[in-house]
């Protein structure tokens, strides 16, 4: 599988997908328009923060199943457009928190203190320390648009200067702000009016784009500073150059820009423009939010791992997937489960269904993770009617398509276990068969019920179904048939009912193998006296 990053990151995180196997090309500098044009033939992409995954891009890309990006926002791309093309869509969320909460500190010493403007001064032989008189700190009132994770920290460093902290988040409970130390504001204005220092760390949405603008910069306190290094457009940039000219807004840092330039072109190349740049007293550093040691490291690896992790199918926290409580590895082995299960329905029967119905049983039914569940249960049914191109993202829409029905309902009556999937697949000719299955350990799926018979088989990958007569012998030549042809059995399992009442009752066998077994030897099988049918359940 081939990899393209846009934009840099780590050596050891692009080493750490080689030595996978992937073929890893690394594009940097390039436009966004190239980007659109080269992305032919990758299975993934990595990006920052400049690289647009847009509609353009996406038309483009005639392999790709997964985008990753190296940070916190996802400004930059485009999840519905990647969700409707299929796209698994992943950021690393908490790895640079602490390097942008640092640097959103760092940019209010600079601005306090004119610190960047007096390097430059005596670089260009001026000592004049008069003309570059900071204020303090001290007693001083920061408030910080956004207490989510990074909002947290930079109130907890200012906080340890001696600032006072206020903040405005109406998405945070007050359980938070307690916990942080931090007076909350009940409404914006509430913090204009009594901020010395604002600092934004919110994410760019519909309701944050210009979310200060020449309203709110005339609303604050003359002379108030303002720190963004949080996304560009959170500040409105035509409102603030004209604030900054005018001195209602004394000083600002900026570190994002609502359009980014590119990061990778050398000065005589760059050819980038923006107000601010020509802006007095407005000192602006190129994205450096992330741009920490540590914090490449961080994002670059999680990134990477994201990334191997969704090439191979496997569950991984991605920005369009039903989100969840708990970690990856309580869930997983149920989502394991749920796609063998509907792995089975279409090797085992031939009947089309108009309807599946999957209840959880148990302490299952209090969990937040059954929708990813379901959905791995949805992505077994697709895979089993012939659909490869199925993943997380993709597997509902191409459910809906198909005209199946999925319902999905919680109880916690159960009996004899802690947690019971119960999957009911109604067929087009008015049937329901039913598969239950529990999981007694991470590495222990059990399929209790089958289509009507009581089981007790834990699962493999290669699982022969077997109907037969409830008579002596059946057991005997399916076993020396297997024999015969160096078949190993893993494990047999059989469960009885008797139809209708009658005396007439048949048997159902879950035979595991080791070996991969031929249509030649299901035939023989299907031949063997007292054997009614054999299907082939392959569920690696």
């Amino acid at each position: 599988m081939k990899i393209l990053i846009t934009e840099s990151i780590a050596d050891e995180s692009v080493q750490y997908l080689k030595d996978r196997g992937y073929e890893v090309e690394e594009y940097l500098g390039h436009s966004q328009e190239e980007i659109e044009q080269y992305i032919k033939g990758f299975d993934a992409i990595i990006v920052r923060s400049a690289t647009k995954i847009n509609n353009a891009l996406l038309d483009n890309a005639d392999c790709l199943k997964a985008v990753g990006r190296a940070g916190t926002g996802i400004d930059n791309i485009d999840v519905k457009a990647c969700t409707e093309h299929g796209v698994i869509a992943l950021n690393t969320p908490t790895a640079n928190n602490m390097a942008a909460g640092e640097l959103a500190v760092a940019h209010a010493f600079s601005i306090f203190r004119n610190i960047c403007v007096a390097n430059e001064g005596v670089h260009n032989g001026d000592f004049r320390r008069g003309n570059w008189v900071g204020v303090e700190l001290e007693g001083k009132t920061v408030g910080i648009i956004g207490l989510g994770r990074i909002g947290s920290i930079v109130a907890r460093k200012l906080k340890g200067v001696g600032m006072n902290a206020v903040a405005y988040d109406p998405y945070i409970p007050q359980e938070k702000f307690d916990k942080v130390g931090v007076t909350r504001c009940q409404t914006l204005d509430e913090l204009l009016v009594q901020a010395d220092l604002i600092t934004l760390h919110t994410p760019k949405t519909k309701e944050t784009i210009n979310i200060i603008a020449k309203e709110q910069l005339y609303k604050c306190k003359r002379g108030v500073r303002i720190v963004n290094a949080a996304r560009g457009g959170l500040v409105n940039e035509q409102d603030l150059a004209d604030a900054l000219a005018e001195g209602q807004v004394a000083a600002a840092a900026i570190d994002v820009f609502d359009k980014e330039p590119s990061y990778n072109k050398k000065p005589g190349e760059q050819d980038y423009d923006n107000v601010l740049l020509h802006a007095p007293n407005c000192y602006i550093t190129p994205h450096l939010g992330a741009s920490t040691v540590e914090a490449t490291a961080k994002v670059g690896q999680g990134v990477v791992e994201l990334i191997d992790g969704a090439l191979k199918g496997e569950i991984v926290a991605a920005i369009n997937m039903p989100q969840f409580s708990g970690s990856i590895a309580e869930i997983k082995p149920y989502c394991s489960l749920a796609e063998k299960i509907g792995l089975m329905y279409f090797q085992a029967e031939n009947m089309p269904i108009t309807k599946v119905e999957v209840k959880y049983r148990g302490e299952l039914s209090e969990s937040t993770g059954t929708g990813i569940i379901t959905l791995s249960l949805v992505m077994g049914l697709l895979k089993g009617m012939g659909n490869d191109h199925v993943s997380y993202v993709n597997a509902q829409e191409c459910l809906e398509e198909s005209g199946i029905e999925v319902v999905e309902t919680k109880t916690e009556s159960i009996q004899k276990y802690n947690n019971l999937i119960s999957v009911t697949f109604f067929t087009e000719d008015g049937r329901q068969l039913k598969i239950d299955g529990t999981v007694f350990a991470p590495d222990t799926e059990v399929i209790v019920t089958f289509f009507g018979y009581e089981m007790n088989c834990p699962l493999s990958s290669t699982v022969l179904a077997l109907k037969n007569n409830d008579v002596p012998g059946v057991i005997g030549r399916i076993a020396t048939i297997l024999g015969k042809h160096d078949i190993n059995i893993v494990s047999m399992h059989w469960g009885r009912k008797n139809q209708d009442g009658s005396d007439n009752t048949h048997a159902q066998a879950f035979v595991a193998v080791e070996q991969s077994v031929s249509q030649d030897i299901i035939d023989e099988l299907n031949a063997a006296e007292g054997v009614l049918r054999v299907s082939l359940l392959e569920l690696a």
